[in-house]
């Protein structure tokens, strides 16, 4: 996966084999993408680089992250559960994400029609961040570590993969996961492990 912002906007992801040619989906959204970035700048949050796509934050807390996919292109919320949403433009990324936390587009234009939308609702996600508001915690069978909880809430394909595992294969990448101090450690250890999720296997498995 890229760690430079900017390769992915000029080459993708880097979690496939379209990377950096001319069917990566990072292609087709290219204006679109460019438009959020640059929303997200002139609200003033801080660019970087989680899961391979960019991830914007603000007082310490991951704000959005944009992603591209084959038929559309988004931008998704961390801690959706807080955003009220009063234009009802925030969808599920899928069966398994518990709160609708990305407005998806499916046009490029899309992005300058909604502007002023975006922009209001990266104002009140970064008003939860400064002042310390996080969502109830919910009661879950298996205490999922925060970043492997953001990494399937903003990558459905894994999300549908390790919710197809067995508890105690996903039981294996909480603890492997989980037992990283480093937040850093444990996304760079997420990453890694992506291929065997996929594969339905577990932490320690070959």
């Amino acid at each position: 996966m890229i760690t430079d912002v900017a390769d992915y906007f000029a080459k993708g992801c880097g979690r496939c084999d379209r990377f950096a040619t001319p069917d990566c989906s990072t292609r087709q959204w290219a204006g679109g993408l460019e438009a959020l970035r640059r929303l997200c700048i002139e609200a003033g949050l801080t660019e970087t680089v989680k899961w391979g796509h960019p991830c914007y934050m603000h007082a310490g807390r991951n704000i959005a992250i944009i992603g591209a996919f084959r038929g559309d292109f988004r931008l998704s919320f961390f801690n959706a559960a807080l955003m009220k949403d009063p234009e009802g433009v925030l969808e599920k990324q899928g069966p398994n994400t518990r709160h609708a936390d990305m407005i998806r587009f499916r046009d490029n234009a899309q992005v300058k029609a909604l502007e002023p939308v975006i922009r209001a609702y990266l104002a009140e996600a970064m008003g939860y961040a400064e002042a310390g508001i996080k969502p109830a915690r919910e009661d879950h069978a298996l205490e999922l570590p925060e970043e492997l909880a953001e990494a399937l809430d903003h990558d459905p394909e894994l999300a549908e993969a390790f919710h197809a595992l067995t508890p105690g294969r996903q039981k294996s990448y909480v603890i492997n996961i989980g037992s990283a101090k480093a937040s850093a450690t444990r996304i760079a250890r997420i990453g890694k492990f992506r291929p065997k999720i996929l594969a339905g296997k577990g932490a320690m498995e070959r």
